[in-house]
């Protein structure tokens, strides 16, 4: 799983990346600041998703270690988190996807 969901996160944010780059011309950007917004709240959101995943990797390797600090019910609440939090960028995800197919067979 965790294989799977990094290079998803990956995938993710080479699309974010090739989004800013598509948005580099500084005349498109002044033109539509509502695509930046997008692109940065994108990233935001990504941002986001990664370090709740990063949380729940650190405190499930410290209750392996024996933290006295951590229970288990803290560990098991962090990777629901996470686990919430990828499965809902996913589904954002196969939504945009889906309405960019169907924009492009629009007819002209």
């Amino acid at each position: 799983m965790d294989i799977k969901a990094q290079s998803l996160y990956l995938e993710m944010q080479g699309m974010a990346e090739q989004s800013k780059l598509g948005l580099g011309d500084q005349n498109a950007i002044q033109g539509n600041p509502s695509s930046q917004k997008f692109a940065d709240l994108l990233g935001d959101a990504i941002g986001t998703v990664n370090g709740l995943q990063l949380e729940s990797k650190e405190k499930s390797i410290a209750f392996e270690m024996g933290d006295k600090s951590l229970s288990l019910a803290d560990v098991m609440v962090a990777k629901e988190k996470s686990g919430i939090a990828f499965e809902a960028t996913i589904q954002v995800r196969n939504k945009v996807l889906e309405a960019y197919k169907q924009i492009m067979n629009m007819p002209v």
